[in-house]
């Protein structure tokens, strides 16, 4: 899901052919593991690497065929509550949900257990937590077709968190990169457990919904590896025939989601070094563009944003990562094609190039930065829209909870 999950989340029909499944991952070495598929498969081994990387293709020549039901397939998604939802978030994760929507089965929600790895500010968590339930509807995000909610308003989701813990080696956690980087700069005592199990966490927002697909970014495809191995892991120790004797309907107790990746904007970088990610985190505000930055901000943050001396403004030169950067933003933020944009900008000059892009960004920003206000300031109406969102995924997320208690041959309380 930065972690925006599910960063915490297809087979793909013609009428949304700007997203490629991928299925190219290396494996985490279990024993349990085999090919993947949404549907239920009957176990075989792929042997026993010990690797840890994973790798998603995107270039996959062309998306397969939705297989014929009348069931919708499901995406779960989220960003985290912390700091300022930018435009990184938005290009990479929330913008191509609005799409989505209209085709799959949709669960948007804040991810505010995940807000709490590292210290915080527990009144910007409540605060930043209802700002960003506003942003997803002011973006477009639509009640009517896709569930809004806040991840702790299920409590199913750590509940299955804990289950899932005890089935997760611990070498798997150990091998994250991002638990590495993270506890080498801040000390071991200075990191809470957390950070080191917060995987096993995203597993559980991913599993909890049964999800066929998870649109993910560059810095989540270890962690869906890692999801999908423990799913395999489960469904091997608890599944079949053994979860059958218990009383349950055997087969397999989840999904092993697949990664659905963008084929641009997944990755948006800083304004101020085209080689790092635009990050909430990082200490200068220049660096990113905020959803809600009004005008006069963002023109100063293009103004003194980092280029380049070279003549012109192309595409992919790895030479040039400050222009390929701006030129996708444009790109996305106006809805043309990448060809065309090559086309109007490769004799433009940074002085004329950057007046456009500031231009283009205002005029997309300032509609939903209007409903926002409008959304933020209705407290009622935003309330009930996330308890109606949380009562639908409870009725997902509770049917799989209480089928992996029951595969785990726990004893359950009578109604």
């Amino acid at each position: 899901m930065g972690r925006s999950l599910l960063s915490h989340f297809l087979v793909l029909s013609q009428s949304s052919p700007r997203f490629t499944p991928s299925l190219t991952f290396s494996t985490f070495g279990s024993k349990y593991t085999k090919p993947h598929s949404i549907f239920p498969l009957h176990r075989s081994s792929i042997g026993n690497s010990s690797r840890c990387c994973c790798g998603i293709s995107l270039n996959e020549p062309a998306a397969p065929e939705r297989p014929p039901s009348s069931i919708k397939q499901r995406i779960v998604s989220g960003v985290q509550p912390t700091g300022s939802i930018h435009l990184g978030n938005y290009l990479g994760a929330i913008k191509n949900w609005i799409s989505l929507q209209d085709t799959y089965d949709t669960l948007f929600f804040i991810v505010d257990l995940h807000a709490i790895t590292l210290p915080y500010d527990t009144q910007q968590l409540h605060k930043a937590t209802r700002d960003t339930a506003a942003i997803y509807l002011a973006c477009g995000v639509d009640t009517s077709k896709a569930s809004v909610f806040v991840q702790s308003h299920v409590r199913a989701h750590v509940e299955l968190m804990w289950l899932l813990s005890s089935a997760t080696p611990i070498g798997w956690l150990n091998r994250m990169i991002q638990f590495k980087e993270k506890s080498r700069k801040a000390g071991d005592e200075n990191v809470g457990v957390a950070l080191l199990t917060y995987p096993v966490l995203m597993a559980s927002d991913i599993l909890l919904y049964q999800s066929d697909y998870v649109p993910v970014g560059e810095d989540q495809k270890q962690h869906l590896e890692l999801t999908r191995e423990l799913a395999e892991r489960v469904n091997y120790l608890y599944g079949g025939r053994k979860w059958k004797k218990l009383g349950g309907r055997g087969g397999v107790i989840f999904k092993v989601p697949e990664p659905l990746i963008p084929p641009a904007g997944a990755r948006i970088m800083s304004l101020t070094d085209g080689l790092s990610k635009m990050s909430k985190s990082a200490p200068s505000d220049q660096s990113r563009i905020n959803l809600l930055d009004p005008k006069d901000v963002i023109v100063n943050k293009i103004k003194r944003c980092k280029t380049d001396s070279f003549p012109g403004l192309e595409f992919d030169n790895p030479e040039r990562p400050e222009c390929n950067n701006l030129l996708t933003i444009y790109q996305l933020v106006s809805g043309k094609a990448k060809e065309d944009v090559k086309q109007e900008c490769e004799n433009m000059n940074w002085g004329t190039f950057k007046t456009l892009l500031t231009d283009t960004l205002v005029d997309h920003l300032h509609p939903i930065q209007v409903r926002y206000e409008e959304i933020i300031s209705d407290s009622a109406y935003l309330d009930e829209v996330l308890a109606e969102g949380a009562r639908k995924a409870s009725s997902i997320a509770d049917v799989t909870v209480n089928n992996v208690y029951q595969a785990m041959g726990f004893f359950r309380r009578g109604t």
